[in-house]
């Protein structure tokens, strides 16, 4: 009987479909267990190997957790919504659902394209996903939620004195009754103070302004990064080396009316709530980076000349006497204002070259000095000496104020700026503060062994206590305040795109409205094209019915609009990450209409307790999420602080490329091992047209492409064509690409799981090769046949021998150990090791074939349940209790002692571990293999040394 994976794979998927195998319940007796993949975007390319490397590993854990007595729940889904299917259906006019639907489920698009379907594969590869849970967040029914979740938001304030969101109608009671001068809330900056009555005297459209200045989600003019090609904002993580990531379109800063989420609000919790989960030191790292939390002072610098102060945070208040010059943001509200005319012109061109360039791009850069002086000067708060102040794009308008107190003395990257201007009008002489250090060369960055000098009041005191007394002396003088800031900013949440979550929003005297939740979800409407309109409004205003009807309660035609009772609908929609920071919750109760999930699902499953998933969302989907999740911790409904309590990022499966070698300037290609010192264009060759030989099918190559068809080859000496080889990022631009459905139609899909696996450790970055792929199938085959012969089942019901229970005993220990370690590579050199031990000792037991059958399980299912099945077992393995180890088996109890004759080893002998010396010595001595060696004599010493050696002499 042979081991075919095609028949039984499809055996068992079929099996598991019909039967929900893998359904999670949402009241159970047995503890719970919730294992999270990070959901795939949907594209139409498809998955190849590298992407379903994190879900067999968590599928291996969500298994053996099974087997362990857990009510497991393995979701998974799909994050719909993008600019990817949106540019798709701009290039092809084909409509985004469509196109995301066929690449889901799989078919036939508009242009004629086969499209393979994520599910299929994700279904060939034997996944023990609970799919009756399965979410597209670009459904209508999934999205109704996400935007109930921003209603919340809208209607929610954070109170920093309690360190919570509540209900703005509790603002608005504290409004009423005592204005606001006394509130401890996260606003805007500089909102006016108030009394109670009047708040209470204003009309209701001030009100709702107000409002705007402290509501969780709020509309304000913000600087973002305009992409024109795309028509639409893009997130920095959508920008590389200053073009747009999709496209390579120039991007620019740019002033817009945005949709934002006030994240600052929860800076210290986020930062706080790294302590108490388990993630890496590295992605903790990030996030505390990306928050960035400094404790300073906040410092006010009037503006000679004009009635403008310039407010500047810094962490070194104790060097304010060394204030050299000032730098703006070249977006900063001031530089306008304050610019002479006589720089008008330079400030202008510089501010025009800087929108060019992206925050990020300004971030890395620091070797790049530039700058202009505005022609205007601060005053100095202490000294009231005139300071100059100049715009360098080294300064975001984001970060903190938008504006630097430049000690040149001691911060280096206002050392290189003061030098680099160095004696050009608007740039003083360096002041230097710290006594005994010498800053002709480098700025003192260091706070340690710090004397302050030449700074009045603050002479001779340290870091410390300069510090304090500066902040005590701004604050005397009404010019500073101490504060603590954090680099994490208010999250822009208005795209210019089709393609996402319509907000659930409409504009009354411009003020923006909340449709009410029983009329969710609003639906995205049809649109004739994706672009923006002629006159540069978001896609959605081309739609024709896009407005909302307050006495209907339902959308409707965009002429109907009469601002009295029929109103414009937003026409943004929200970005990718909407949908994705909430969704572990809707799994835990998928089809519930009502609610995003009811509160008895929400408090049984908690919060995940294994996240796996990709580095590349160390910031951005992560950050979101855990603030998303506290918002909704302090509106009671999501039960813990934190989402995620273990994270573990899988590494990347790498291609290995392969190149062929074109002559410059010709159609003629050399073999590698031809090229010498001819000069040669590398170009990728797709790698399904080389052996396991690097040998290229010229023949292939040649129809491949129509410019190749005549082109001309150079063998080497044996007639081959041999290709270069490197390791690199795996792509279709590559031509590197490797699908899983190939492996699992050639191999199995237990053989493409095991050797995922095998690869190297699961954090780490590795090669793909699929040589490697025979062997890990030679070994399914050798595991097969412990169980069947060709005449059938060979399984016995002998006692195990003692080997055979130490091979099995030592895979269970280290099965587990590796299991609840992710070190799941060595767990499969571990089966090939028993199932090698196994075969010698010609073992057939099912006392041993049982257990190791539910073992392998969690790594290559497919096998484990058919051999559980050829056992005579009628119910699934997944659910089989895991073996337990028991150590007796490992014990040693014998000992083969080599045994010496003046210390040259002549023959082995096994005996008790528990026997003494002179035991010993009289069974080796009585042993006719020592008598006929010794041949009558006697040994001058026999030397013998329990549990190590036998050694006769003389």
């Amino acid at each position: 009987m042979k081991y075919n994976p095609n028949e039984i794979e499809a055996k068992w998927q079929k099996y598991w479909a019909e039967n929900q195998t893998f359904a999670a319940k949402n009241n159970s007796e047995k503890p719970k267990h919730y294992v999270l993949d990070m959901f795939p975007y949907p594209s139409g390319a498809g998955l190849h190997v590298g992407h379903p490397l994190g879900y067999i590993a968590s599928d291996v854990y969500s298994r053996f957790k099974r087997h362990q007595g857990f009510n497991v729940l393995h979701p998974m889904g799909y994050d719909s919504f993008g600019l990817p299917a949106e540019q798709y259906a701009i290039q092809t006019g084909q409509r985004p659902e469509d196109t995301t639907r066929v690449n889901i489920d799989g078919g036939v698009d508009k242009e004629g394209k086969q499209i393979a379907g994520y599910r299929k594969q994700l279904d060939k590869i034997g996944f023990s996903f609970d799919w009756a849970r399965e979410v597209r967040t670009s459904n209508p029914d999934y999205y109704k939620h996400t935007q109930w979740i921003f209603i919340q938001l809208f209607n929610s304030w954070y109170c920093r004195k309690q360190g919570k969101a509540f209900d703005i109608s509790e603002l608005v009671t504290v409004f009423e009754e005592s204005g606001n001068a006394l509130v401890e809330a996260v606003c805007d900056d500089n909102v006016a103070i108030f009394t109670a009555d009047e708040w209470n005297s204003y009309s209701a459209d001030q009100k709702e302004k107000i409002l705007l200045q402290y509501r969780l989600t709020y509309l304000a003019e913000t600087e973002v990064n305009w992409c024109p090609g795309l028509g639409t904002v893009l997130a920095n993580d959508e920008i590389v080396n200053g073009v747009s990531e999709r496209g390579g379109f120039p991007v620019i800063r740019k002033k817009m009316t945005q949709w934002s989420m006030r994240i600052s609000a929860y800076a210290e919790r986020l930062l706080e709530g790294l302590n108490d989960i388990d993630w890496s030191e590295s992605i903790k790292e990030s996030q505390r980076n990306w928050i960035g939390k400094s404790v300073g002072a906040l410092v006010t610098f009037n503006v000679k000349d004009h009635n403008e102060v310039i407010e500047v945070f810094t962490t070194r208040p104790d060097t304010i006497f060394g204030v050299t010059f000032m730098t703006l943001a070249p977006e900063h509200d001031l530089v306008a204002k304050i610019t002479t005319p006589e720089q008008k012109a330079e400030v202008e061109a510089y501010i025009e070259k800087t929108a060019k360039r992206s925050e990020r791009e300004r971030m890395a850069d620091v070797k790049t000095i530039s700058g202009v002086f505005t022609g205007a000067y601060a005053e100095h708060p202490f000294t009231k000496e005139p300071i100059p102040v100049w715009i360098g794009d080294y300064v975001l308008a984001g970060y903190g104020t938008g504006a630097v107190m430049a000690v040149p003395c001691g911060d280096e990257r206002d050392y290189a700026f003061a030098n680099f201007f160095k004696g050009q009008k608007g740039m003083p002489e360096i002041k230097n503060i710290f006594a005994n250090v010498d800053i002709s060369e480098a700025a003192y960055g260091s706070k340690d062994n710090v004397e302050i000098a030449n700074s009045d009041f603050l002479n001779g005191l340290n870091y410390k206590e300069g510090t304090k007394t500066a902040i005590a002396k701004l604050e005397e003088i009404g010019q500073g305040t101490g504060k603590t800031n954090y680099r994490l900013r208010d999250a822009v949440f208005s795209r210019q795109r089709y393609w996402g979550e319509p907000f659930p929003v409409y504009y009354v005297n411009g003020l923006p409205k909340m449709i009410e939740s029983q009329h969710l979800p609003i639906i995205l409407p049809e649109v004739e094209k994706y672009l923006p309109t002629e006159d540069g409004l978001p896609p959605l205003g081309n739609a024709a019915v896009w407005a909302w009807d307050t006495k209907q309660n339902k959308v409707v035609n965009t002429d109907l609009v009469d601002n009295v009772s029929v109103f414009p609908l937003e026409l943004n929609t929200m970005p990718g990450w909407a949908g994705s920071s909430w969704y572990w919750m809707r799994y835990m109760d998928a089809h519930n209409e009502n609610e995003f999930a009811s509160k008895e699902a929400l408090a049984y499953w908690e919060n995940v307790d294994l996240y796996i998933g990709g580095s590349e969302h160390a910031t951005g989907h992560l950050l979101y999420s855990r603030f998303w999740n506290k918002f909704l911790k302090d509106k009671g409904f999501a039960p813990t602080e934190e989402p995620f309590k273990k994270l573990i990022n899988q590494g990347m499966i790498l291609g290995t490329s392969a190149f062929v070698y074109r002559l410059e300037g010709t159609n003629i290609f050399v073999s590698k091992n031809k090229i010498g010192d001819q000069k040669v264009q590398p170009i990728h060759a797709d790698v399904s047209m080389v052996n396991s030989s690097d040998e290229l099918d010229v023949e292939k190559f040649k129809a491949w492409r129509e410019d190749y068809a005549d082109a001309e080859f150079i063998l080497d000496d044996n007639g081959k064509y041999i290709v270069g080889r490197e390791v690199e990022k795996m792509s279709k631009s590559k031509y590197n690409v490797v699908t899983p459905d190939d492996i699992c139609a050639e191999y199995g899909a237990d053989t493409l799981r095991l050797y995922e696996m095998f690869l190297g450790p699961l954090e780490q970055a590795k090669p793909w090769n699929t040589a490697g792929i025979s062997g890990v199938f030679g070994f399914l085959k050798k595991l097969w046949r412990l169980y069947f012969d060709d005449n059938g089942l060979i399984v016995n019901n002998d006692e195990p021998t003692k080997d055979n229970l130490k091979s099995l005993h030592k895979t269970i220990k280290k099965v587990a150990e590796d299991i609840e370690n992710f070190s799941f590579n060595t767990s499969v050199s571990q089966f090939m090791i028993c199932v090698n031990e196994l075969s010698s000792q010609n073992c057939h037991s099912r006392a041993i074939l049982e257990p190791l059958a539910i073992l392998v399980s969690p790594y290559a299912p497919h096998i484990a349940e058919e051999l559980w099945s050829q056992l005579g077992h009628t119910t699934s393995i997944s659910e089989v209790a895991f073996p337990v180890f028991e150590e007796k088996h490992l014990v040693e109890t014998n000992k083969e002692y080599p045994v010496s004759f003046n210390g040259k080893m002549r023959f082995t002998i096994e005996l008790p571990l528990d026997l003494t010396a002179a035991q010993i010595e009289e069974i080796v001595m009585k042993d006719e293999r020592t008598q006929k060696h010794l041949d009558g004599r006697t040994p001058n010493k026999v030397i013998i040394v329990p549990g190590k050696i036998i050694n006769l002499v003389g």
